[in-house]
């Protein structure tokens, strides 16, 4: 499949491909048909992580070219990231050259425009993923990040991302190192329309790491450890929406792992953790019943995670008409909806905003 290489017109215009696990139904729809396929009482449950611009170039001490990809915050002034050489995004991150030996040297100054950091000792997984503890903190910190930064930007797009266009509606907290973006086409409108509907609607904030690196190693690793925070009304709610019978719907990976890292004691609790959970086919949630997500190809661990919702030959079946109707992947791409019983309710109606025919079965 193709991926997307600039984000639509308009957000939520793009297109939805249903999977019912229970019929084994698909159908091809857009995504302003979403709350058609949720009932009274469901759950959607969003990742509100704004997205930082994660991606910081300079040189080190003797003039070396040297990219920073942040993909972890340590707290005080210090952040987990990922060095690359001479280079940008227009390359493959497989194809760009690692630093230079003085880049990653534990005690090396880099400069970031006027964003300076010392690295810190590399991590066993790879010498290019070392501790970066900048200069400035607080405040004067997020300042100069900003000031530097750009959003984490891949070889298959036409353009450099801008900034808004890697958030969602509902952002919130700068937590995100790539967009949560699942939930990027849920416009207003949807989402108004899913309380119209009855659907009821609660955030948690999961910082988002980096989704590849071109680091063999570092890579075979994602997701890392991820932090995660989930409100107290977060968690009434689930239960609440569980002992009425509805089901709870997590918009994007990351949401499934907050919650479900959240739960490994058997119980859903409110607060703020880290997760290094790795879900597959082998694994049953405990808390989400469905996932709205973006398509994923077989090869990666988002894919792999959504065999806790489907089989895998429902999934390479879906897989196979996205590809057919033309669908596109990664992050500005069109959306997928793995959910038990979706197609049992009656969808695509000519009122559903933003769809733009009738709905068929594949």
């Amino acid at each position: 499949m193709e991926p997307a290489r600039t984000y639509p017109a308009r957000r939520d215009d793009v297109r939805l491909l249903v999977v019912d696990p229970a019929s084994g139904a698909l159908r091809a729809l857009r995504t302003g048909a979403l709350p058609t396929l949720l009932a009274a009482g469901d759950l959607l449950v969003v990742n509100d992580a704004a997205t930082l611009p994660a991606s910081l170039l300079g040189h080190d001490g003797a003039g070396n070219a040297v990219e920073a990809r942040l993909i972890g915050w340590q707290g005080d002034g210090r952040f987990l990231a990922v060095l690359f050489g001479a280079g940008d995004w227009h390359r493959r991150t497989e194809d760009r050259p690692p630093p230079a030996a003085a880049s990653l040297a534990p005690g090396a100054h880099l400069a970031f425009g006027e964003l300076g950091a010392v690295v810190g000792p590399s991590l066993p997984l790879s010498p290019r993923l070392v501790d970066l503890s900048f200069d400035a903190v607080g405040d004067a910190l997020w300042t100069a990040l900003y000031r530097a930064g750009r959003p984490v930007s891949y070889s298959y797009l036409d353009r450099a991302l801008p900034l808004w266009a890697v958030q969602t509606v509902y952002a919130g907290r700068p937590w995100a190192f790539e967009m949560p973006s699942a939930g990027r086409s849920l416009s207003w409108e949807i989402l108004l329309a899913l309380r119209r509907r009855g659907v009821g609607w609660a955030s948690l904030t999961h910082g988002a790491g980096l989704s590849a690196t071109g680091d063999p190693a570092i890579d075979a690793a994602l997701p890392l450890a991820e932090r995660f925070e989930i409100p107290a009304a977060t968690v009434a709610a689930i239960e609440e929406t569980r002992a009425r019978g509805g089901r709870v719907v997590a918009v994007g990976t990351t949401v499934v792992r907050a919650l479900e890292g959240a739960s490994a004691s058997g119980t859903l609790r409110a607060g703020a953790d880290e997760t290094d959970l790795h879900i597959d086919a082998g694994y049953r949630p405990r808390v989400v019943d469905g996932i709205f997500t973006g398509v994923h190809a077989t090869p990666e661990t988002h894919f792999a995670l959504l065999g806790a919702f489907a089989p895998h030959d429902l999934l390479e079946a879906a897989l196979e008409a996205a590809e057919a109707e033309g669908f596109l992947t990664h992050e500005l791409g069109d959306a997928m909806l793995i959910l038990r019983g979706a197609l049992a309710i009656p969808t695509g109606r000519p009122e559903a905003q933003g769809t733009k025919s009738a709905p068929r079965t594949l």
